[in-house]
């Protein structure tokens, strides 16, 4: 069914009777032509794209939980491409031009909202910092405005302009960056992937791989053995423990960021704002609520929920920049599992295995990234050559000294 103004109307006066499901809900085959380990949003636009870009049909999506019930569902929703380092700047460049598009291509509502970014400075040395990193945007080919403190005045009148601790010199706008629904995201792609024919298959935990001859041959998964001939990992932070099934060391650890969400209010922030002082960002919501989030927890850690002091830390950052969000309520938090790679960035690549692909190291970046690492992932698995924007995410740059440490603080997952 194709969902349009029109399907909605005519719904409307018969009841709402002739919606149909989203997506099947198939039984596992026997085997597969690919194996995508992992339903996140990552995991299925890596199949979408395997099956529209590439024209493989006999796909399937194994999720041990439900489809989008991982970290896509569990961030602060932000798209961007404001990076600096050749390597980086050109996937999420490729990436922001994906959503930009997403919606029709989907034909799903993901929500996309370019309502821009502004990544505050506060002293000489960070709005030079920020006017280089603008200037390499736009060599890019992306856009940066670089504004002064009344500049900054103009789109956020809120903030605290008075405080002398950490003093707003002024922002990088990023016109073109802006927030999406998570949980949209991960149904659009889902349903446009079952349209193609893939297999989405939940409640499906994949406890091993079969290997055979360094090649490999199929999964063991909690609903029986599947045979395919290629797989792909692409489970976020659960990718040390999958790919230990295959007898890899993954040089990735895992730590809980946590997100938070107030009460609905009235419409008043009308971008996504970046504090310079303290890893604090914020947007609001379609439904009137502040989200924002912080720092990681700062020590590794599997489990879905964070701690107290790091709550304090983000209210203190919130607070410091925008006194008035302490009227605010805040109704829950979550904490995302993030696979932290050692120098901040992601890795796509084959392994040492034949037939095995991974995806992951996706840090603070996870989202915003989903069309593009799902496009290169597919790329990679069908031609098994790396895409021209993602040849810099290779496993083996960590042995080699080849890192992408965009934000120069060594190589120490947890300062990513």
């Amino acid at each position: 069914m194709r969902y349009s103004g029109w399907k909605v109307i005519t719904q409307g006066l018969l009841g709402n009777k002739g919606w149909t499901p989203a997506w099947r809900e198939p039984a596992p085959k026997a085997e597969y032509d690919a194996i995508i380990i992992g339903g996140g949003g990552h995991g299925l636009s890596t199949a979408y794209y395997l099956a529209k870009n590439h024209g493989l049909r006999n796909i399937a999506v194994l999720e041990k939980g439900y489809l989008g019930g991982g970290n896509v569902g569990r961030n602060t929703t932000i798209v961007r491409a404001n990076y600096f380092l050749k390597g980086n700047q050109e996937f999420y460049s490729h990436s922001l031009k994906l959503w930009e598009g997403l919606e029709a291509e989907l034909n799903y509502n993901v929500m996309h909202s370019q309502r821009g970014l502004i990544n505050l400075f506060h002293s000489d040395g960070q709005r030079d910092a920020f006017a280089r990193r603008g200037n390499s945007m736009i060599n890019q080919g992306d856009d940066a405005i670089l504004l002064d403190r009344e500049g900054v005045r103009e789109h956020l009148p809120y903030l605290d302009f008075e405080q002398t601790r950490f003093p707003i010199y002024g922002g990088l706008l990023h016109p073109r960056g802006g927030t999406a629904r998570h949980d949209a995201v991960a149904w659009g792609y889902a349903r446009g992937a079952d349209r193609l024919g893939v297999d989405l298959i939940q409640n499906c935990e994949v406890t091993g791989i079969d290997i055979e001859n360094g090649k490999v041959v199929g999964v063991q998964t909690s609903r029986g053995a599947i045979k395919a001939k290629k797989v792909g990992i692409v489970v976020a932070g659960r990718s040390s423990q999958v790919a230990a099934m295959a007898g890899m060391r993954l040089p990735i650890e895992s730590h809980i960021l946590q997100a938070f969400v107030t009460e609905g209010l009235k419409p008043v922030i009308h971008h996504v704002i970046s504090f310079g002082m303290g890893h604090f960002y914020m947007s609001q919501s379609d439904k009137g609520g502040l989200v924002f989030g912080g720092d990681l927890d700062f020590y590794a850690s599997y489990a879905a929920r964070g701690n107290l002091p790091m709550v304090e830390h983000v209210m203190e950052a919130g607070m410091t920049l925008m006194p008035m969000i302490g009227r605010a309520k805040v109704l829950r938090s979550w904490g995302g599992i993030m696979d932290m790679s050692p120098d901040g960035s992601p890795i796509i690549d084959k392994t040492h295995i034949d037939g095995l692909y991974l995806d992951c190291g996706w840090n603070y970046g996870g989202f915003k990234a989903v069309p593009a690492s799902g496009w290169c992932m597919a790329h990679l698995m069908a031609t098994d050559q790396s895409h021209e924007v993602a040849r810099r995410f290779r496993l083996d740059r960590f042995r080699t000294g080849h890192l992408l440490d965009e934000e120069g603080t060594g190589s120490q997952h947890n300062l990513h």
